[in-house]
C-alpha cells in the first residue's frame, strides 16, 4: 500500500457566515468542524497530515495541536493556491494525497477510504 497523506484546507475566514469565529472553528455536535475532519482523516493511517491555515491560524493550531503539521496561506488566493502551500511538506514524498475541506464535518473516514481505494484502482 502506498503511503497516504492528507491536506486539510482551513485558511478561509468564512465571511459569508457573518461571524467573528473562523468558519472551521464553528462547533458541530460539540466540537469544531475542523476537528471532526482531522479526527476522521487520522483514521486513514496517514504518513502525514498538513493543515493549511490563514485567518485564525493560531486558533486552528491550538485546536488541532500536534496532530497536524501546518502551512500558512498568508494571502487567500483560492483553493489551488491553498493546496500549493503544502508543497514544502509533501514535495519529497511518494504516495497518495487526499485534499479535504476543513468545513466538511460529515465526511467520514469510510467515505475517504472508498475514494482512496477507487483512486488506487
Amino acid at each position: 500500500m502506498d503511503k497516504r497523506f492528507a491536506v486539510i484546507l482551513a485558511a478561509g475566514k468564512g465571511t459569508r457566515m457573518k461571524s467573528k469565529l473562523y468558519k472551521v472553528l464553528h462547533p458541530v455536535c460539540g466540537k469544531p468542524m475542523v476537528e471532526h475532519v482531522a479526527d476522521e482523516a487520522l483514521k486513514l493511517s496517514l504518513a502525514k497530515l498538513v493543515t493549511i491555515v490563514g485567518h485564525g491560524a493560531g486558533d486552528v493550531k491550538e485546536q488541532l495541536g500536534d496532530r497536524s503539521e501546518y502551512a500558512l496561506q498568508e494571502e487567500q488566493l483560492g483553493t489551488a493556491h491553498a493546496v500549493k502551500q503544502a508543497k514544502s511538506f509533501l514535495a519529497q514524498e511518494k504516495g497518495t494525497t487526499i485534499v479535504i475541506c476543513g468545513d466538511t464535518p460529515l465526511l467520514t473516514a469510510e467515505t475517504m477510504e472508498a475514494m482512496l481505494s477507487e483512486h488506487q484502482k
